[in-house]
């Protein structure tokens, strides 16, 4: 089972590269990030047509997560116990596959800049929110990923310039101890677990020539329950798409379970 995640940052301007996406790889779950439309504004007919069922949490001009699924699933849309939250940044789906059911969320965590605004604060609460929901995920025994742009990194491996992030909300201790929480429940990192080289990167900001520089952070993440670590077979960034004219400043990242 192939499941891939991806910040696609705005779905209406992006929709040739995602269908293209969808043709090359053929994931049977695609994660999309940062859809930037209402639900009703979703080109659905045109995903449907790729040959995927489509489940969206979505939100005017910001924001916003989808599952693009080629099985039929059942979907909660929103953070369970943080529904009073106007941002739609959570979405969970079960989809069957040949070895049972994979749950699998999309989530868009908050940036949380500048730490020392209320951002930072509703960052955090989110992220705590967020652990308490994998916990109880993890005592149904099933495949997980969580899947997603955790605006994380979580490691000085995982970004160009550990310095220069320092002050920044992503790598802040507070927040890298969080996204630690989570893998102390007992989820482990994907691509850490098939690798431990640096420079593997999903983001490059638009500004100051990021990409050709590969000044890059590695944000988005697939975390994955005993019973998927279990399964994993390899985990690979399709940063070919970073490249592309009129590119999402997010690339794919995406796993195979057996």
């Amino acid at each position: 089972m192939r499941i891939a995640s991806w910040n696609v940052n705005s779905v209406r301007q992006r929709i040739e590269q995602l269908l293209a996406y969808l043709r090359a790889v053929s994931p049977d779950v695609l994660c999309l990030q940062e859809i930037k439309c209402e639900d009703a504004a979703f080109p659905r007919a045109e995903v449907e047509d790729a040959g995927y069922n489509v489940a969206t949490h979505g939100q005017k001009t910001f924001n916003g997560v989808a599952i693009l699924s080629k099985r039929p699933i059942e979907v909660v849309r929103g953070l369970p116990k943080f529904e009073h939250d106007p941002q739609a940044r959570y979405i969970e789906a079960v989809a069957p596959d040949d070895a049972g059911v994979v749950r699998i969320a999309s989530i868009y965590l908050p940036n949380g800049n500048p730490p020392s605004s209320e951002k930072y604060a509703y960052k955090l609460a989110f992220m705590d929110c967020l652990a308490a929901h994998a916990a109880s995920l993890l005592r149904q025994e099933e495949a997980v990923v969580l899947a997603g742009d955790y605006n994380v990194i979580p490691a000085a491996g995982d970004v160009y310039d550990p310095q220069a992030w320092a002050g920044d909300a992503l790598f802040l201790p507070e927040t890298r101890a969080r996204f630690q929480t989570l893998l102390n429940l007992g989820y482990a990192d994907a691509l850490r677990a098939v690798s431990d080289a640096p420079g593997l990167y999903t983001f490059w900001d638009y500004q100051a020539g990021a990409w050709p520089k590969n000044h890059g952070l590695r944000i988005d993440h697939l975390l994955v329950s005993p019973q998927a670590a279990d399964r994993l077979k390899s985990v690979a960034i399709d940063k070919e798409l970073r490249a592309a004219g009129r590119a999402s400043d997010h690339a794919p990242i995406r796993l195979d379970l057996a």
